[in-house]
């Protein structure tokens, strides 16, 4: 087979791979908007409009608010830098350490697998591995666990917040107190740096604002939203906390259901891309001349490339298909 065969190959699943990448972010965007039109009340399967009560108006007035905040966190998100990064993993290192540590953690991979006699071009993927994946990856982990425990008992904390402010405490000293229930969790460590930032003088809404940067979650962002509007129409904190408390915890309910409804289709995804692995390592333990053909011989290899690819693409596209943003 000519090179200029397998060159046209690539380029025809190269473009395969980008038409499919970009019908599926179409389909998330148009996924998204229907959302947010459901969300502010904009769309109706009866299409009767009833009488909505004073918390129903407040709800819709904060699902307003945070298409915006929600809109611009997802921008942040995305252009987030590493020092936010290590801020949302509640991590005290510098920017400067995580990059020492993570050069030393890649050329310790580089320099183990040159003593296993591999090749240059091995240990130069050790290198980078080691350098830009394995701690980007751990720090997103940390991330990942550090947002589902503030979530497990963000509501609790929102409800004593509550109880407080019903009881005649004013909000920076609930906030406060809720900070030192919740002293060694990340619900704990937010809200004291909220309090301590308004003690220096930054209003309450601001605080709050700086709160979604180190914590980038919708409940969050809702928290903010909630205070905002309360700061600027002077209704009831309480009643507004109360509300968001009852969201968040259907969110939260909502996740769960998604996560053991998809559970099964995780499975099934998670066996068929080790299937082929499987597979291939018992057909080597019987028989390693028969399996060596593959990767002893040009054609073999080309087939071993485009399945690989093509497992590559089924795999996204199962994740993106169980992968329910709530």
């Amino acid at each position: 087979m000519s090179p200029v065969v397998i060159i046209f190959a690539l380029l025809i699943i190269l473009a395969l791979m980008g038409v499919m990448v970009a019908l599926m972010l179409s389909n998330q965007a148009q996924q998204k908007q229907r959302r947010l039109a459901v969300i502010q009340g904009k769309a109706s399967s009866s299409g009767e409009k009833d009488e909505k009560t004073i918390q129903n108006k407040r709800r819709d007035e904060l699902a307003r608010k945070l298409k915006d905040s929600e809109l611009e966190g997802g921008k942040s998100r995305k252009k987030a830098k590493m020092a936010e990064l290590l801020i949302q993993a509640g991590l005290s290192i510098s920017t400067k350490q995580f990059w020492i540590f993570s050069l030393l953690l890649g050329v310790f991979l580089a320099l183990l697998s040159k003593l296993f006699g591999q090749s240059n071009v091995v240990v130069l993927m050790m290198l980078i591995t080691g350098s830009l994946g394995i701690p980007r990856f751990i720090l997103k982990r940390k991330i990942k666990k550090r947002q589902k425990k503030f979530l497990e008992e963000f509501a609790d904390a929102l409800e004593a917040m509550t109880r407080l402010l019903k009881s005649g405490m004013p909000v920076s000293e609930a906030i406060a107190m809720a900070g030192r229930e919740y002293a060694d969790s990340p619900v704990g460590e937010e809200m004291m740096q909220i309090y301590d930032a308004q003690r220096v003088g930054i209003p309450l809404s601001e605080a709050v604002t700086a709160a979604t940067n180190r914590m980038p979650l919708t409940e969050m962002q809702m928290f903010a939203t909630g205070i905002s509007i309360q700061s600027q129409t002077g209704s009831s904190l309480s009643e507004v906390l109360m509300g968001l408390a009852g969201v968040i915890r259907a969110r939260f309910r909502l996740k769960r259901k998604v996560q053991a409804l998809s559970s099964e289709a995780k499975a099934s995804a998670m066996i068929i891309g080790a299937l082929p692995f499987l597979v291939g390592g018992g057909l080597f333990a019987i028989n390693p001349e028969y399996i060596n053909i593959l990767f002893g011989s040009l054609l073999g290899q080309i087939m071993v490339a485009g399945s690989a690819v093509w497992m590559a693409i089924g795999i996204f596209v199962m994740k993106i298909m169980i992968n329910f943003r709530i």
